[in-house]
């Protein structure tokens, strides 16, 4: 993978409470997060972006989520496959993913 298809990521140490929280405030990036709590998707197949919202609006989404350490965005062919970032976001903050998208098992 060349480094121009590589986006920034913070490491676990890195990934701030107060970030985390920012990027699950807004609706579109929880749904996204609800979403890729069941597995990583491929950007363009993840509804919770809403296809009718710019390209640009979506790219932001996803750029915040994952500055915040939330999600991983990695190359795959033209496309982007966002992952969550669960194991990371439990070891740095225990309990924070059950608290905010509830149990899984529930939905």
């Amino acid at each position: 993978m060349s480094e121009v298809s590589r986006f920034p990521h913070p490491t676990r140490d890195e990934i701030e409470l107060t970030e985390v929280l920012f990027a699950l405030s807004d609706p579109a990036r929880l749904a996204l997060v609800r979403e890729l709590s069941s597995g990583p998707l491929d950007m363009v197949d993840c509804s919770a972006l809403g296809p009718d919202r710019p390209k640009s609006t979506r790219s932001h989404q996803v750029k915040v989520l994952r500055e915040a350490g939330v999600i991983i965005s990695e190359l795959q062919g033209r496309n982007r496959r966002l992952t969550l970032r669960h194991d990371d976001l439990d070891a740095r903050f225990p309990g924070l993913l059950l608290a905010v998208l509830g149990d899984p098992a529930a939905r």
